[in-house]
């Protein structure tokens, strides 16, 4: 298992993308029930403006940093991310890339449900990557707006339940797709992996278009999104915050520890 990374109360794996997919992989192989989340800055603030959110998030099987500003914190408190960032689009991609072809014991492929984003997203996700992995096995498709708990709940659950799913993309947004996993993996049996993966559906539909190479490797991956979203304005300045904070974060547990 590996070491974990604490980024003020928010437990990260020190993976690598390699060591990320390989887990998820051999997870999946193994039968092993995983649920992978994927905190940016702004989860981890969620976390300490509420702190009920710690144990949902620290729940999971796998946690990656999935933004600069967890990358850059995890330097501020002299702990470095030995993989940097480890995202959860490119890793939700990695894992339908392996999966193409890929077999159970039993000879059938894994199955693969697809659960959030607007009515059709879903639907268009699949169509687009079925062009290029077109060995894979999709066996449902959701969109996102249904009531979280109660009747409409339940029957999103038999829906998954029935499909004979494996992996079940979570794509709610955080924090309700990880309070979703949380509140329901143990009513989905069949599911190995949880894969908690926000707008990654958009991406994959073809409907927001991520940043070029540049932007990523910069670390401003988060300003051509602002630039092409301005609506995120509200979000975004939670991303100082974040930051200001955790520097505050330090100084005060070095105090402490004198």
């Amino acid at each position: 298992m590996a070491e974990k990374t604490d980024i003020r109360g928010v437990l990260f794996d020190r993976v690598t993308f390699g060591e990320a997919s390989d887990r998820l992989t051999d997870a999946l192989r193994s039968g092993t029930p995983t649920a992978l989340f994927t905190p940016n800055s702004e989860i981890v603030q969620m976390c300490v403006e509420n702190p009920d959110l710690y144990p949902i998030i620290n729940s999971a099987e796998l946690v990656t940093p999935d933004g600069i500003g967890v990358v850059k914190a995890g330097r501020i408190l002299g702990t470095p991310f030995p993989g940097g960032r480890v995202a959860g689009f490119d890793l939700g991609r990695e894992l339908l890339r392996r999966l193409d072809g890929m077999e159970k014991p039993d000879g059938t492929k894994y199955g693969i449900y697809f659960l959030g984003g607007k009515p059709g997203v879903a639907e268009a996700a699949r169509d687009r990557l079925l062009e290029e992995f077109p060995r894979l096995s999709f066996v449902g498709c959701r969109d996102g707006y249904f009531k979280k708990e109660g009747e409409e709940n339940d029957g999103v659950i038999r829906a998954v339940n029935d499909s004979g799913a494996d992996v079940l993309f979570v794509c709610l947004g955080a924090p309700t797709q990880e309070k979703w996993i949380s509140a329901n993996r143990g009513k989905l049996p069949g599911v190995t992996l949880f894969l908690g993966l926000g707008g990654s559906l958009d991406g994959y539909a073809g409907i927001v278009k991520r940043a070029p190479d540049i932007f990523i490797r910069l670390g401003l991956e988060w300003f051509y999104r602002l630039m092409k979203e301005p609506w995120r304005i509200k979000r975004m300045i939670k991303l100082p915050v974040f930051y200001f904070g955790t520097w505050k974060y330090k100084f005060t547990r070095k105090k402490k520890a004198k």
